[in-house]
Order: structure tokens, then sequence, then C-alpha cells
């Protein structure tokens, strides 16, 4: 089964050339679930000890994006621990130690230590407050289709964080212009994590962080009507239920990331 990352892959291999393609790739790494090869089996919850291969003096952690991908390479019974791709980046940062990815499978690649230190500062990046009010609300216009499939695309992985987004037009009562997202009903404590959200699929998408203003509005207000009026809409899915309680495996749980030894 091809995988949203062989899709990034594929289209990061095809146009070596193409720094959109190569920023996609590596969003889908740091958004994407890995499976963490392990060389034993973990001391506790939350310390673990991951398999390691060297390639030109560099040394590498195995990760899968399928548990399927991970038995298939090591043929036996393995331990392993899930965590995100962004988590493992963090934990790796820093260490001179890279990431081997998919071994194997079609999106096979070696993340040398310097690209992992990379894609941890720039996933640092936080977006910038500011108080302006809007005066008027329009139609969103000119903006690149990569970007609006790229919030998309971002926004399916913040269920359960708002009702909805939408995006639109707005003039500032200084006369500036700009474009905008309102979350609409955002959870309480979400408009963090919302906001980086937003802050990544601009910088992945190639696209400067000041082309797009966030704001948070409560449901069924008038500036919610407003926005919904005019602007282009994107449902955020509902939360899905865990088949299997957080923290089930090393690294599941979000709030406890593994150390690594």
């Amino acid at each position: 089964m091809t995988t949203e990352l062989d899709t990034a892959h594929a289209a990061m291999d095809a146009n070596p050339s193409d720094d959109a393609a190569r920023l996609r790739f590596y969003e889908r790494l740091a958004d994407s679930e890995l499976f963490l090869l392990l060389a034993s089996e973990p001391e506790g919850d939350d310390d673990i000890t991951p398999e390691v291969i060297e390639a030109d003096d560099v040394q590498y952690v195995l990760v899968f994006d399928r548990e399927e991908r991970l038995a298939e390479f090591t043929e036996r019974l393995a331990s392993y621990a899930g965590v995100s791709g962004r988590g493992l980046a963090q934990m790796l940062a820093g260490q001179g130690i890279g990431m081997a990815v998919n071994l194997g499978q079609p999106s096979s690649i070696l993340i040398p230590p310097t690209a992992i230190d990379w894609l941890v500062e720039t996933l640092a990046n936080s977006p910038q407050q500011e108080m302006a009010r809007p005066v008027e609300i329009t139609a969103p216009k000119g903006l690149p289709e990569h970007l609006v499939t790229g919030l998309d695309r971002k926004l399916a992985t913040a269920a359960g964080l708002a009702q909805s987004a939408v995006l639109a037009g707005v003039t500032y009562d200084t006369g500036a212009r700009s474009h905008m997202l309102a979350f609409v009903g955002a959870v309480e404590g979400a408009e963090e994590a919302l906001a980086r959200a937003v802050a990544e699929a601009l910088t992945f998408s190639g696209i400067d962080a000041g082309m797009l203003d966030v704001t948070f509005v409560p449901s069924q207000s008038d500036i919610a009507e407003r926005f919904a009026r005019v602007g282009l809409v994107f449902t955020l899915p509902e939360p899905q239920a865990d088949p299997a309680p957080a923290g089930a495996n090393p690294g599941m749980d979000p709030n406890r990331p593994p150390k690594l030894r």
C-alpha cells in the first residue's frame, strides 16, 4: 500500500531541484507517526534503546511509517516504539544521529543529522502576535493553490481542536490588507497549537508567514457568520477513538515522549 510518505518522496525524487517538493516531504515526515526499531525491550515506559546502523561513519536510527514495513525489514519479532516524526527529530537534534526511513520501501531514504537539525529549527519557528481590528471581510483571492492544499492537509491533523476554520481576505482599521484564517469554536488551550500548525503549513509551502494571519472566534457568533458567508471553510475532522490506550507502546503517549539511550 502506498503511503503519504511514499507519495511525497516520489515527488521529491522526481524533481531534485524543486524546493517545494522537498519541503512537502519533510512536512509529511514531521507529521507522520513513525515506528522506531529498538535494540532491546524498553526499560520502563519512557527509556528506550534504538537499533542503530552506520553508513559513511554516520549513525542512523531505523524508522518505518507502517508496522508491517518494520516487520518485513526485521523478518523477526522485534521491539519498537511509536513516536511522531517531529518528536523523534527533536530527540535526535544535536546528537549527530540521522534517520534511516523505510529501508527497503519506495520511500527509503537516509536523513542525515544536518537535515534533522534543520527540521527541528524549522519546526521551532513561532508565529508572532499582533493586535489589529478587521473592518472588512471578503472572499480570499490570489492565494497559491498549493498553499490552500497544504492548509487542508495540515488542518486534517488537528482533529478535535476546533469546529472549523475559514479562510478569508481582511482589511484592517490601519488600511492594511491581508488574508486571515479564522478558527471557529477552538478548544480552550488549543490556540497555540493551531497557530503553529498554520505557520508550519506556510513554511512548508514556501510561503512567507506574513501572508496569512490567524484569529479565533466563538461559534454561533456574528463574526463567525461573517467569515462563513464569504470565506473558504475547512471542516476539521472529529477526533478518532484510539483502540489502544495512550502509552500502550513506549512513545505513544504525547505527554511522555521516550528517552533515547
